[in-house]
């Protein structure tokens, strides 16, 4: 991979005499801020001649985007800017998407915008800020973006984030066209953001420079209230992120059909396969996936994030897929099927799947406007707790084992979660509006009953050992009651025996 010269700093060509010059001319503020280009340590070329930054500078043609249309959001992310104006009247507030994190040297892993930020404005690009200024009647929001790379110093083809290194930026107009936002220079905001005057509140945790510019108008606890209003905005979602939800399962319902065609290849290599197999679908069709996936084959299954996909596929055993298809708007799938490798359950597998259905079935059951959150888990966790003490695994009364969380041994987790643009969404909730809370139209939570029998648990037979089950849904709360948005993937053992062998076939 070919590298250039640093992303932040003004670039510009340093000669002999300005040195010179610089030494007799103690540097303004103006001349402070420019620095020389940074060269590799062991790149090919030692600098740029005045002809080539000549020449670099013209003979180029205008490629400004016109007549640009409004992203399909924009109508959505206004009324949530509303919503958030609402709320804190006569307050600065401060969103960032964040920056590029380094991988390894001079290379960054892909860039994600905050949650918080693409929710408000449908941008994704890095170091992106949102700020809503204060006025007599709510805010006026603006976008601060970098704009496109200078062609006049020659950042467009020497800096490693330049045009020519890795595509072209939205210029700021063409930003306003596609957001609806007024954009400005986002170079320029720490110093407005450090002259500013009034109450203020920042997202945390996505730009540091951001922050440093705050340091002395914010509190932490000023700052959390803010993030926890922007996770609660979004537990109900709107029409636009249900289909975008709707998508991502659609896609990810492909991808699980990928993967079941091509067992036989996993097998011959490991876990990998399947989870290249996956992401392939997820890269075509979306922006990447939602999360690690997780191929866990055998005695993997019982690890519940087993996201390292380098086990071994053999016939007889069972594969937990877990994975999710991310939109290009950052909402993602989360959904979870355990398969036979061969295609055909055996006795066993068969029991204990059956009753992690029969318990999912439950739990989905459950989930209605109005009922309580907890309501799903607790009916999916009765019905494995029985199962437990049908198989003597664990000694009756049901009620006992329950209220001494006894089933958790191979339980092991909650039964579902909130789902969005965060797999686990809307996680800085307050427990009252979330977990203590009351389900509502427009919520999409998932229910993922499981039972993992590890493999060196001595408290159970040894047949059991090594055999994990979950089965995972994506549930919309509608008026009347629910709607499994992944129902386009079969769920009870004879259907998945059925597909599977008609896919292979």
């Amino acid at each position: 991979m070919a590298s250039a010269g640093d992303r932040r700093g003004k670039i510009t060509r340093r000669t002999e005499e300005d040195h010179v010059a610089d030494e007799l001319n103690p540097a303004t503020p103006e001349t402070e801020s420019e620095e020389p280009i940074k060269q590799r340590k062991n790149g090919l070329y030692p600098g740029v001649s005045d002809e080539l930054a000549e020449n670099m500078q013209s003979g180029w043609a205008d490629t400004e985007l016109r007549a640009l249309q409004p992203i399909p959001q924009a109508a959505e992310t206004a009324r949530r800017r509303a919503a958030l104006s609402a709320r804190f009247p006569g307050e600065r507030l401060v969103v960032p998407a964040g920056n590029l994190k380094t991988r390894s040297n001079d290379t960054e892993y892909p860039f994600r915008s905050s949650v918080e930020y693409a929710y408000l404005t449908g941008n994704q690009t890095e170091d992106g800020v949102l700020v809503l200024e204060p006025k007599d009647e709510g805010h006026e929001a603006t976008i601060y973006l970098l704009p496109r790379s200078n062609r006049e110093n020659g950042e467009f083809w020497l800096d490693g984030q330049g045009e020519l290194w890795v595509g072209r930026r939205h210029s700021l107009a063409e930003s306003e066209a596609l957001y609806g936002i007024p954009a400005a220079d986002v170079r320029e905001l720490a110093d407005t953001l450090r002259e500013a005057t009034g109450p203020v509140r920042v997202v945390r945790g996505h730009d540091a420079g951001i922050e440093a510019a705050l340091t002395d108008k914010v509190t932490a606890e000023r700052d959390e209230e803010l993030r926890v209003f922007l996770s609660e905005m979004r537990l109900v979602k709107d029409e636009f992120e249900i289909g975008e939800l709707q998508k991502a399962v659609d896609s990810t319902v492909r991808g699980f059909e990928d993967v079941v065609k091509v067992l036989d290849k996993a097998e011959a290599t490991s876990e990998r396969y399947i989870e290249g197999t996956f992401f392939l679908r997820a890269r075509v069709e979306g922006n990447d996936v939602g999360y690690g996936s997780i191929c866990a084959a055998g005695p993997h299954a019982c690890t519940l994030h087993w996201v390292r996909n380098d086990g071994p596929v053999r016939s007889g055993d069972l594969l937990l897929l877990d994975a999710g298809v991310e939109t290009h708007t950052l909402y993602t799938a989360d959904v979870t099927r355990t398969l036979p490798v061969n295609g055909t359950y055996s006795e066993l597998q068969k029991k204990i799947y059956d009753a992690v259905y029969e318990a999912q079935e439950a739990g989905i059951a459950a989930v209605q406007p109005g009922a309580k959150y907890r309501d799903f888990h607790d009916a999916a966790q009765r019905v494995l707790a029985e199962k437990l003490v049908e198989w003597g695994l664990v000694e009756g009364p049901v009620e006992r084992v329950l209220e001494l969380g006894l089933q958790r041994r191979w339980t092991l987790h909650g039964t579902g979660h909130m789902l969005g643009m965060d797999v686990h969404d809307c996680a800085a909730a307050r427990t009252e509006t979330y977990v203590d809370g009351v389900l509502e139209p427009g919520m999409v939570l998932t229910v993922e009953p499981g039972l993992y029998f590890q493999a060196d648990d001595l408290t159970v037979p040894e047949e059991y050992r090594g055999i994990g089950v979950r089965i995972e849904d994506d549930i919309l709360v509608t008026e009347t009651g629910n709607r499994n948005l992944s129902a386009g993937l079969p769920r009870r053992s004879d259907e998945v025996e059925a597909w599977m062998a008609a896919l292979k076939g």
